[in-house]
């Protein structure tokens, strides 16, 4: 069994060394040593340990980097979703405010129409009124005249009345003269009362037409004013498009960043999987060596029953020689304990080393691990 154990050291010892790419270990290496030897292996796994110090100085700062991505990875998913939700009321909002936003601008185009029909009209309006105008100084100009003329046959009356003299023929002639002139200033003033009449009844249909027009120009300001508010909400649309245009921007850069982030987990998920396929191939390496170092060994547990019932029957057959071989049987176990002390020794300083390598290895398998679980992490996040 202390030979079994030690083919069982030697083969941990050589696939350990050769997973380091160090094949030249030996059995004699273990039973025999060497210090040019041991020192020549002892370099190897202390420069394996260096290498593996740089390479996990190197791993350090891609595994702060996963770390650092983990903890801005929820601020991130936070922004994301509250972008999202902003473009989602947005959008909601949008689609509220459409039928309102058709009907305003159906109110505006129709209210446009409407101005550009007031205009024509105001234009037609203003043509009258500056024909009722134009007709108003026309018949001011009449009265003025027959004020004038009114004022002329006064002063002609005057006159007459100035030159009427006391015979009753001539007083009676001047009588009738004077009814005459009477009845005709009497004719003229109805005549002006008439025209004055019909001036101010034109003059009332005139302050009606500008009260009318004044109406009409009130009502044209509000449509103006309308307009105005109609123009100032589409402003606002518009504003609010850009608005929404500028976050679907925000949102498609917040989406390649996602992708980006995605395919490196996806590069990461890749290595850790050649390396997972590559620690696989050595371990089923591993467990063909100990398969054949098992059978090896059965094989020689074998040898050694043989020769231990070729031995039986020579000690039963040589039988005068025993004491001798008693003799050399203590000389040979006081050797054998000499070469066990010696092999214990270095099964110590091979154990050590063992253990160094294993921790080493489990050190290595518990960064990789935990650089998977953050990935893992970060991509179970991500989805």
């Amino acid at each position: 069994m202390g030979a079994i154990g030690l083919r069982s050291i030697y083969g941990r010892a050589r696939d350990v060394l050769e997973s380091i790419h160090f094949g030249g270990l030996t059995f004699r290496d273990l039973t025999r040593p060497e210090p040019r030897r041991v020192v020549y292996i002892l370099s190897a796994i202390v420069n394996y340990l260096h290498f593996r110090h740089e390479k996990l100085a190197l791993l350090n700062p891609i595994a702060e980097e996963f770390s650092s991505v983990d903890e801005r990875l929820p601020e991130g998913k936070a922004r994301i979703a509250e972008l999202q939700k902003v473009k989602e009321n947005h959008a909601s909002k949008e689609q509220m405010d459409e039928p309102a936003v058709q009907q305003l601008q159906a109110e505006v185009n129709a209210l446009k129409q409407k101005i550009q029909e007031y205009n024509t009209k105001q234009l037609a309006l203003r043509g009258r009124a500056k024909s009722i105008d134009e007709k108003k100084e026309g018949i001011l100009a009449k009265i003025s005249q027959a004020d004038f003329e009114l004022m002329k046959r006064s002063q002609e009356n005057s006159k007459l009345l100035s030159k009427i003299v006391q015979s009753p023929e001539k007083f009676q002639k001047n009588l009738e003269e004077k009814k005459g002139v009477r009845d005709e200033l009497k004719t003229l003033e109805k005549m002006a009362m008439h025209k004055v009449q019909d001036k101010t009844n034109a003059l009332e249909m005139y302050t009606k037409v500008c009260e009318k027009l004044s109406k009409h120009l009130s009502k044209i300001d509000a449509l103006h004013e309308t307009s105005t508010s109609a123009k100032a909400s589409e402003k606002e649309v518009k504003a609010l498009k850009a608005k929404i245009s500028d976050q679907s921007l925000e949102m498609k850069t917040l989406h390649i960043k996602a992708d980006e982030w995605r395919s490196k987990v996806h590069e990461t998920e890749d290595r850790l999987k050649a390396k997972e396929k590559e620690k696989d191939q050595r371990i089923g390496e591993n467990k063909q060596k100990m398969a054949a170092l098992k059978s090896e060994a059965e094989s020689e547990l074998n040898c050694l029953a043989d020769r231990e019932r070729e031995t039986e029957e020579k000690v039963a057959k040589a039988a005068d020689l025993r004491s001798q071989a008693d003799a050399v049987g203590a000389a040979g176990r006081k050797k054998r304990e000499e070469i066990f002390a010696t092999f214990g020794q270095v099964c110590e300083m091979a154990n050590l080393y063992l253990d160094g390598i294993d921790r080493s290895a489990r050190e290595v398998d518990e960064a990789s691990m935990t650089i998977i679980g953050q990935c893992v992490a970060s991509c179970d996040d991500m989805a």
